[in-house]
Order: structure tokens, then sequence, then C-alpha cells
């Protein structure tokens, strides 16, 4: 019987799968963004974020745990460094899998996982996102009040030049 058996094999064997895991784990670490299928990204979500978890804690044990998992030093150094640091104040949710569609020559859903806090575009949006955010009156009053007196000092300097054009005519 299957009880408790819940993650996707993936139609490979223990080793074949853990292997594959492994390598897409380190060219996630390394790469920042992966295209995969639909099926591999959700299976490596659930490998890479523990492992993204216990790098936040930077010991021996920590490290040695984790590459039980990667045998990669590059991505060992990049996961503790780099990565760790980003993700440091978040609690969890370290990956983001967007879907693509489907891969011409199989049909097959194809999609990329990629960390969360490396996507520029993505931080862009939530920084502008950040600006909409509901204020009382009192801050919005003194805040329209500064910039009407600063147009009111440009604007004899701009009239100047037009001033001078004119005296020339």
């Amino acid at each position: 019987m299957r009880h408790n058996k819940k993650f996707n094999h993936l139609s490979r064997t223990a080793d074949h799968r853990a292997a594959m895991l492994a390598n897409m784990a380190i060219s996630l670490i390394m790469h920042k963004r992966i295209t995969t299928t639909l099926a591999k990204a959700k299976a490596l979500k659930k490998y890479v974020e523990p492992l993204i978890t216990r790098s936040k804690d930077d010991s021996t044990n920590s490290r040695r745990v984790v590459f039980s998992y990667l045998q990669n030093k590059e991505a060992l150094k990049e996961l503790f460094g780099v990565v760790a640091e980003k993700v440091g104040d978040r609690p969890g949710g370290y990956t983001r899998i967007i879907k693509l569609g489907t891969r011409q020559g199989d049909a097959a859903s194809v999609a990329f996982i990629e960390l969360v806090d490396f996507d520029e575009n993505m931080a862009k949006t939530v920084k502008s996102e950040a600006k909409k955010t509901r204020r009382s009156r009192k801050s919005t009053a003194a805040k329209t009040e500064a910039p009407a007196e600063a147009p009111v000092a440009e604007a004899p300097v701009a009239e100047a030049p037009a001033a001078e054009e004119a005296k020339a005519e």
C-alpha cells in the first residue's frame, strides 16, 4: 500500500531522482533561474527550500548537511554567501514557479523556477506598489504643501530665459 507516499517519483528510480534533483538544485543556486517541466519544478521546490532554510544558519553542521545533498563546493559557497544573505529575513517561500505553457515537441507543461529575491523585474514592481499605501490625511496635507512651494520658487528662473529672448527680438 502507498500510505503517506505523496511525492512525485517523476518516472525515475530513487537514485536517478536524487541525482537529478541535486543537479537541478545546483543549477538553480548558481543561475538563480532555470526552465524545466512543471512537475520537476514542483519537486525541486520541495527539495531546495529546506536547503535554503538550513543555509540561513551558517554553522559547520549545516554546511555538512547541505553538502551531503548538493556535493558541489561552488554551489555551497554561493548558497551560504550570496543567497543566505538575501533571504536572511524571509520566513519562507524562497522560490517562485511561473508557468510558461507547453513544449512543442511533447506538449509537456513548461515552467521556470527562480529564487524570489534575485528577480530584478519583480523587485521594481514591489517597490512601486509600496508607494501606493494609504496614509492619514495629515501626512498627505503636509506633503501637498511642500511641493506647492517648490514650483513657485522655480517659476521666475524659467521665465528669465523667455524674457531675454523677447528682448533679443
